[in-house]
Formats: C-alpha cells, sequence, structure tokens
C-alpha cells in the first residue's frame, strides 16, 4: 500500500482550507473523487455485471435447492443450496436456514460450508479470520428470534411450502430448481427472492499466481491478455485514491434479488439526502444513475439528492402499496449497494397497459459477509416498524432534557464564553436546555482533558448551568492523539487499538494529527473507555455533563475514502471491510455504556450523540444528518432524512438549524428555527468560520419569532415525551409520514414536506422555500382541521392554501384530538417539571376527541419500576374523562405522591358547539369550574376554555359540560 504522512502543519492548513470554502463559497459540492463510483468498486461493479448477465434472454440461475437435503424442526427450514460453477457441472455447497418467527417474521440465511483446515491461504493477511463474518447479529439484534411453534412445513418434488405467522396468513413458497422464495400474505405474493436470478454467493478459491509471461531479448512485450470470463483483476487487491486495499480472503461478496410485486414505493435505507420515496437507479428522466449505498463515511460538504454514502447505515427496507406495507432488512455489516427499478407489469397479454401495476425490483449486494435477511409482511406500515423494532430494539427513551432545543457551535472558545451565552438567553427569556462544545475544548485534542487557558474552571461553567436545570455536552471522538499523553499510552500498553493487516497498531490522521482508534469491538477496550468517564477520572465533570461521538464512521483524514483501510483488523482479527458499518455503532454503545457507570449509584437516563450508526443505533441516543449548508435546498432536505430515519427505526433524528457551513440570511435562519421545532432533535449548530448566531443576535422581529418558535417545542415537550414513549415500547415513528398515518391514501404516499407528530393529530408543514408567505398542505380525510394558533377551521380533502408570513409556522389540529402542553414560559425543561397543564380539545365533526399523556421523572430508570403516569383523555357526550393506562408497578404509588400537586389549570375546547354559548360554568367531581365561550369569526371555530378545573393530572376524574 502506498502510504504519505501528514504534520500538524497539514493538519491546521486542512482547518484554514474548510474555513476558506465555509466563507467564501456560496455553494460547495462534495468532492466526487474522495469517494467511490459502483463502477471503482470491484465488487459493486461485478454484481451489476452478473445483474445484466442474469437479465439476458435464456439465463438460468447456477443456485438450486437440493431436495434431499432439507430439513424441518420447530420453525426452521434448513438444507443445502448447489451452485454450479463451471461447464463441467462442479458445485458449491451453500448452507441455507430459512426461520419462521414467532412475532410473524422469517429470516432467511445463507452461508458457505465451513471450510476445512488448510484449505485456506491467507499469505497477504495470515491474522484475518478465515470464515465469512456471522456477528453483526450480536450488534444489531436484541430479541425477537423465537422460532414459532405454529408454523407448518408442506412439501412436493418441486417446492416447499410454509404457513406461518397470525393465523397462518402468510406463507413462504420455496422452489428448488431455479432457486427463489415467494412471501404471500393471504395467498397473494408480496415479496419475492431472486425472482430475476441475481443470487450471487462468490465462493471460496485458491489464488492461483500468473507466472509474468517471458519476454525473449530483443522481442516486443507480448499483448495484455484478453479477459475472456470473470473480471478478476479486483479480486485479490484493488487500488483506489492512492491506496491499495488488500484482499487476502479473494471474492466473497453476495447479492441476492428482492422484487415487491405491485409496490410502487420503497422507502427507508438511510441515510442519503433526498427523498422518501427512493428513485431508481439505473437512469431515467428524475432517477439516479448509480445504486443507493451504504458504507459510513465523513462526506465533506454533501450534496442533494444523491444516493452516495453519508454517515450512517441501516439496510431496512419498507414498501407501500394501497392498504399494504413489507418490509426487508438485510443484516450485513460490509459496503453494501442497493439497485432499485420499477417495471409496470400488465395482467395480461391483452390488457394494453389498462389495470397494469407497478412492480419494484431491488437488487442488494455487499462485499462480504452472509446473506441475511428479514422479511416482514405487515400488513400496516406500523406492523412492519413494531416487527422490525422487535428485533434490533425501539428507540431509546431519552431524558426529557434531551428533547428540548441544545445551542451548539465549534466552538465556544472559553468558560466564561459558555457562561456569557447562557446569562444572555436567560435576559432575553430564550429557552434552552444544553450547551455544547466542540474539539477545541480541550488541552490540544487530547480528550479527556480541559485546556487549561481557556477552559480552567469547568466546574464552575457546569454549576452556573446547573441552577437553571441546563446541561453540558462534550464532544469525545474514537482517534486518540498519538503524542505519548497518559490516555493513549494506556491505550497501547493494553493493546485496545484497531491494528493494521500486518497485526501492529493501525495510525492515521485526524483532528490531533498522528492517532490510534480504539477498537470498541473489544470487551476489554469498551471496559477499559468505560472506566475513563468516572467523574474521579475525568477531571472537571459533574451530572450535567453529557457526550458527543463524532466522526465515528471512522473518519480518517489519510484514509481510503477518508476512512480506515478495509483491511485492518479488529477484536477476532475481523477485517474492517467486514465491520465498517457497525463501527460506529460500537463506539456509541462504548460511551453510552460508560455514562450508565459514572459514579455508583447514580443512575441517570444516558445521552450520547452519534453521527455514525447502523441498525440498532436507536437504543443508544440521538444522531444527526451531518455537515449541511445554510441553504434552502438543505433546509428542505432535512425533512424527508429525518422521516426515512424514523421509518428505518431510528427516530430520535434532528439536521443542524441554520446549516453547519456558510452564513444563513436571517429569514432563512429564521424559518429553519421554525422547522427545527419539529425534528426529534433540534440543535443549532455552525462551524467555527462562520459568524455566530445565537438567537439574541439576529435582532428583531427575528430574535421574538425565533423566541416564539422556540417556546412552542417547550409548551408542547408533554406531547413531544408522550410521542417519544410511544416509539420507545413500539417503534412507531415521532414524526410520521403521510403513508403511514393514511396507508390507503395514494396521493400522500411520496408526500415527505409534512408529516403528523406523534399521536397528537398535529400536522405541521414549516416553511422551507425562499420568499414563501404561504403553503399548500395536503389534507387526507374530511374531518376537521384547525390552525394551531387561531383556530382557523379547513376541510374536505385536498390541498389548502395557508398563510404563512415569517412569523406563522403552518400547523393544524386534527379534530378528534387532546393535545397536552404547558403554557408556562421557562428557561429550560427542568423548571417546567412542577408546572401545571393545559389541555387542548379539538373536536372532530362528531363532537369528539381522544389523547393521551405520559411522564415519569425525565431522567432515571424509575419508570421502568412503575414511576409513571400513563393517561386516556377522551371527550365524548359533552363529558371530559381522565383515565389511568398504565401498569402499576413497586415505585408507582410513590411516585404518584411526587405528583399529586401537578393540576391541569386551563381547558380548551377548540369547535365548542354553539350551545354553549350562555354557558357559564362546568361540573368537576363535587364543585364547578367557569366556562368561557367564544363564537365562530370570519371562518374561525368556536371555542371554549374552562380555568381551573381543579384536578391533577395523575389522578381518574370527569369534568361534564
Amino acid at each position: 500500500m502506498r502510504s504519505f504522512t501528514l504534520s500538524t502543519k497539514w493538519t491546521a492548513l486542512f482547518v484554514l482550507f474548510t474555513a476558506l470554502c465555509c466563507l467564501f463559497t456560496p455553494t460547495v459540492t462534495v468532492k466526487h473523487e474522495l469517494f467511490k463510483t459502483c463502477d471503482q468498486a470491484g465488487f459493486c461493479k461485478r454484481n451489476r455485471a452478473f445483474a445484466d448477465s442474469a437479465s439476458a434472454t435464456g439465463w438460468e440461475t447456477p443456485y438450486k435447492i437440493a431436495p434431499e437435503s432439507l430439513s424441518w424442526k420447530n420453525g426452521q427450514l434448513q438444507g443445502t443450496i448447489l451452485k454450479t460453477i463451471n461447464k463441467n457441472g462442479e458445485t458449491v455447497r451453500l448452507l441455507i436456514t430459512i426461520s419462521f418467527l414467532e412475532s410473524g417474521s422469517a429470516r432467511v440465511t445463507i452461508d458457505e460450508e465451513k471450510r476445512q483446515k488448510g484449505e485456506i491461504d491467507l499469505r497477504h493477511n495470515s491474522k484475518a479470520r478465515k470464515e465469512r463474518y456471522n456477528e453483526a447479529e450480536s450488534w444489531a439484534i436484541v430479541g425477537g428470534l423465537e422460532l414459532s411453534k405454529t408454523a407448518v412445513e408442506f412439501r412436493d418434488a418441486a417446492t416447499s411450502t410454509v404457513k406461518y405467522g397470525p393465523d397462518g396468513k402468510f406463507e413462504a413458497v420455496i422452489t428448488y430448481a431455479p432457486f427463489g422464495i415467494d412471501f404471500k400474505r393471504d395467498s397473494a405474493t408480496q415479496i419475492k427472492f431472486n425472482d430475476r436470478g441475481m443470487l450471487n454467493v462468490e465462493h471460496w478459491r485458491p489464488k492461483i499466481d500468473k507466472p509474468e509471461p517471458e519476454k525473449k531479448e530483443g522481442e516486443e512485450a507480448p499483448a495484455p491478455e484478453v479477459q475472456t470470463g470473470e473480471d478478476e483483476s479486483t479480486w485479490w487487491d484493488e487500488s483506489f485514491g492512492g491506496s491499495t486495499d488488500s484482499k487476502p480472503k479473494g471474492p466473497e461478496s453476495v447479492g441476492l434479488d428482492i422484487t415487491f410485486p405491485g409496490y410502487a414505493h420503497v422507502y427507508g435505507i438511510p441515510e442519503h439526502a433526498g427523498p422518501l420515496s427512493l428513485k431508481e437507479t439505473r437512469g431515467g428522466s428524475g432517477n439516479h444513475e448509480e445504486p443507493y449505498r451504504l458504507y459510513n463515511a465523513d462526506v465533506f460538504e454533501y450534496i442533494m439528492d444523491s444516493p452516495m454514502t453519508l454517515y450512517g447505515a441501516i439496510p431496512f427496507m419498507q414498501a407501500h402499496s394501497k392498504d399494504s406495507t413489507v418490509g426487508v432488512f438485510w443484516l450485513n455489516a460490509a459496503e453494501t449497494w442497493i439497485d432499485i427499478i420499477k417495471q409496470k407489469e400488465a395482467h395480461n397479454p391483452l390488457s394494453l397497459g389498462i389495470g397494469s401495476r407497478i412492480d419494484t425490483k431491488t437488487h442488494w449486494f455487499s462485499e462480504s459477509g452472509l446473506i441475511d435477511v428479514f422479511v416482514f409482511l405487515g400488513p400496516t406500515p406500523k406492523d412492519v416498524t413494531k416487527a422490525y423494532g422487535e428485533l434490533t430494539g425501539y428507540t431509546q427513551l431519552p431524558q426529557e432534557f434531551a428533547i428540548a432545543y441544545h445551542q451548539c457551535r465549534w466552538n465556544y472558545n472559553t468558560d466564561e464564553d459558555v457562561k456569557d451565552v447562557d446569562r444572555k438567553m436567560s435576559k432575553h427569556q430564550i429557552p434552552y436546555d444544553v450547551i455544547w462544545l466542540d474539539i477545541e475544548y480541550t488541552h490540544e485534542k487530547e480528550y479527556f482533558t480541559w485546556d487549561p487557558l481557556q477552559f480552567p474552571d469547568p466546574i464552575g461553567m457546569l454549576k452556573q448551568l446547573d441552577k437553571s436545570e441546563r446541561k453540558l455536552v462534550a464532544i469525545i471522538d474514537p482517534h486518540i492523539k498519538n503524542n505519548g499523553y497518559h490516555i493513549v499510552e494506556d491505550l497501547k500498553k493494553k493493546d485496545l487499538a484497531v491494528h493494521n493487516k500486518d497485526g501492529n497498531i493501525y495510525e492515521g490522521w485526524c483532528w490531533p494529527g498522528s492517532s490510534h482508534w480504539i477498537d470498541c469491538f473489544s470487551p476489554a477496550a469498551i471496559k477499559w473507555w468505560v472506566s475513563l468517564f468516572k467523574y474521579d477520572t475525568f477531571k472537571g465533570t459533574m451530572h450535567n455533563l453529557f457526550i458527543w461521538n463524532d466522526m465515528n464512521e471512522p473518519s480518517v483524514f489519510n484514509g481510503p475514502e477518508t476512512t480506515m483501510p478495509k483491511d485492518n483488523l479488529h477484536y477476532g482479527n475481523w477485517e474492517h471491510r467486514d465491520v465498517h458499518n457497525i463501527n460506529g455503532m460500537t463506539f456509541h454503545n462504548a460511551t453510552y455504556q460508560a455514562l450508565l457507570e459514572r459514579k455508583k449509584g447514580e443512575i441517570r437516563r444516558p445521552f450520547v450523540l452519534t453521527r455514525s450508526f447502523y441498525a440498532g443505533s436507536q437504543r443508544l441516543g440521538a444522531m444527526w444528518t451531518g455537515d449541511n449548508q445554510a441553504s434552502w435546498d438543505h433546509l428542505a432536505a432535512a425533512f424527508p432524512m429525518v422521516l426515512n430515519n424514523g421509518i428505518a427505526g431510528y427516530p430520535f433524528a434532528g439536521a443542524d438549524v441554520g446549516g453547519f457551513f456558510g452564513n444563513p440570511e436571517k429569514d432563512l435562519l429564521t424559518r429553519w428555527y421554525q422547522a427545527g421545532a419539529f425534528y426529534p432533535f433540534f440543535r443549532g449548530h455552525a462551524h467555527i468560520d462562520t459568524r455566530r448566531r445565537e438567537p439574541y443576535l439576529a435582532g428583531e422581529p427575528y430574535t421574538g419569532i425565533i423566541t416564539r418558535a422556540l417556546r412552542l417545542r417547550y409548551a408542547l415537550l408533554p406531547a413531544w415525551y408522550t410521542a417519544f414513549h410511544e416509539a420507545s415500547v413500539d417503534g412507531t415513528p415521532i414524526i410520521r409520514p403521510q403513508y403511514f398515518e393514511y396507508p390507503g391514501d395514494e396521493a400522500g404516499f411520496a408526500i415527505d414536506d409534512q408529516f403528523f407528530v406523534g399521536s397528537t393529530g398535529l400536522l405541521a408543514k414549516p416553511v422551507v422555500k425562499e420568499g414563501a408567505d404561504s403553503v399548500d398542505i395536503y389534507l387526507p380525510d374530511e374531518e376537521i382541521y384547525y390552525d394551531y394558533f387561531d383556530y382557523q377551521k379547513y376541510s374536505g380533502r385536498g390541498s389548502k392554501t395557508i398563510s404563512a408570513p415569517l412569523e406563522k409556522i403552518p400547523l393544524l389540529m386534527q379534530g378528534g384530538h387532546i393535545i397536552p402542553r404547558k403554557d408556562r414560559p421557562r428557561r429550560s425543561s427542568g423548571l417546567m417539571k412542577w408546572d401545571p397543564y393545559t389541555l387542548v380539545i379539538a373536536l372532530n365533526k362528531e363532537g369528539s376527541a381522544k389523547g393521551e399523556l405520559y411522564v415519569d421523572d425525565g431522567e432515571t430508570f424509575d419508570y421502568q419500576s412503575g414511576a409513571y403516569i400513563h393517561r386516556s383523555f377522551e371527550f365524548k357526550d359533552g363529558v371530559l374523562a381522565s383515565m389511568d393506562i398504565g401498569k402499576k408497578g413497586k415505585l408507582t404509588d410513590k411516585y404518584l405522591k411526587t405528583m399529586k400537586g401537578v393540576r391541569v389549570e386551563r381547558i380548551i375546547i377548540v369547535g365548542a358547539p354553539k350551545e354553549w354559548e350562555g354557558k357559564k360554568s362546568v361540573k368537576t367531581g363535587k364543585g364547578e369550574a367557569g366556562l368561557e365561550f367564544h363564537g365562530e369569526e370570519g371562518g374561525k371555530a368556536s371555542w371554549a376554555v374552562v380555568r381551573n378545573p381543579g384536578v391533577a393530572i395523575g389522578e381518574n376524574w370527569k369534568i361534564e359540560f
């Protein structure tokens, strides 16, 4: 491998270059030459070529099941697939296991038979593991693997059929030759494996060194050998960007085509900057030429509407058609590409296109590892996300402060700077919960240290924040500065770093210059990492300091594609190529574990932000969409990205408000805060060389408008926290795309610029276009919708124009919902803890409404022992009732005592019936409370308000109107 070294001077120049780009380039684009196209990735090019061969007339897939090998036991079908590898009929044996799970999901794994000792000569890397990587499950899967007790199998000469799932409505038909699987629901095919014959398992083969042709003196060099069979040029090594990747195991990619018959829309496979409904990838008007790529990388200044890789990878896809959703999860941690094509299929040859359907045909291929695919047959979007969450875990229920507003930039310069920002936010009555520190707080980029000149008193800084229940988040990255400081010396002494292909500690370059990377696949490394966060070890930290993990793809400035060489070695001697997309999650996990154990007896829910992620990262904390730009198109792109993350099981997501690169003009900054108020993770962040843009610096009217957007977020924190709770128990996204809530409404399947917030009935469409003073919101039904702010009424299915001057956020309340709020403005969410509630009742056409509220201490894990309130509210026939829907635990009574004084101070009924006019009171148990009625005016709904009804939030009660 050709290598080069960098100096600290180079690092400084790199930072200066990024700053200049940020300051002087109004529109920046990704440096494409740093990242591979499919043609530059050997296995991608081979699998696409294989797909082209499979599409040719007369193609016969070389894979078939040996029927005599099949065995069925306890919900699992096992057998052997024979792959014919040459014209002589020689075959390679592959093991297939099809598992039918108690949850109703199915799993298909295909692996090579175990290789015999001495069968492999890893001459270029004697330390690498010989078998295919098979440990992705241990990181991604946490449950849901119990085999079905009711699945039954039937077999004939050509197929094996398994009935499984709820009431036996699911069916898998396994065809022996050519090999394929049809997954059916209610007898209709929903998903097909190997329908187009693109199954491809590049089997192990020995490397045969071909002798160089002799050149006799006086003769010209012989012409290069003409390639007649497979392209072997990238089997054993591959070069890109001045680096050479050795491949001691040779070609070992896996590929499979997965077809969704009758499904025109597919979603998911984050992270990509593009629309919610994924585009085709093999050309055509408005489509992509490249496949969607999943290969976690530090993509500097990423562009819009692109299938190229970004920071995270979740290989989970949903397909949706009218009233039906299905999904697949491709469990593979290696670099993965996905092609998508959509073809119109006529029902019969005489239909002339009338009654035809669209089939979405996908092709998945990964560089190494197994074929390991889970199948979810729905039929609803919620069924699919729930089944996926049973496997990979539901999203973390975070501390309540984590879903409030975070103030960040690279960098706050000193501890006095932090305290000054904190004071000014309070002075201007702008709520926020967290202030953040980027890398400059450290002593010369040495993590677990503080710069002694700029941050001489971190404890004093933290104590000031704590007075207002505010927190500090500090960045800690996986690269450890290689300069002899005690952390790196301990890392080397204990041999806990990633190794290079020769088995020596790997050295690369990142922010500190020369660096080593902790290997968090190692249990010993995790244990060591946990020890570094103890309060008496990480000096200057307190209970209100939390952590941000950046650069964990991993980002390596002088590495191939700005990341680590694929032939590096991790714990267990697995190559980095095998585990790359999981790497970021392992570091995130280690930091999560560390925050659990900072002090004996002090167990709070961790908050750890990550940039790189994989399936399962949702269990550990929030993510953000990386280094976006201060532009309107990046503002617009954030919602489709966050929505796709949500339906892929990772809803705690957001984008840098204001854009990381560049200086947003004030209208853009203001609109971005209005949009950010609807990100599940809500943080303002900016590059080191951007102008300061704390909200109080914007000036009027901008500061006032931004403050109102922030206060809206804080007022609705009870509704947001309830939505987070729902996501934590069943995987339902926190902000939900139109198709998720209305799966039968085809007009909404591609809408990705408006969304519902939890189960609240709030329908939001923040302004994301420059100069817009109105938006068109699509209403999916005939229900009444009310403007959140002035109760203007809208009804009738279809598009409605809503006025949206700069000070206005387009936000509607769908009739039939009850929304919990806290209306008293405070400096932070922690200071709202004992505040009373307001219930907003938006009546539907029938004059009824329902809603929920979930409350706990917002901090500890006591809710797992019953320390929470979970209430259902219902307004029906003139009666508002509060009912307990929680489960009692050992801490329930104790918690309810602490909440006894928390009351409902106001009830607002929007769409109040006209007959209430003149009514002065309502009955509340043994007493009465006053009622104010306001009639309809200028298209605005009538509304009524009840003040101080004298009911507690944690008790059962009824109010009669």
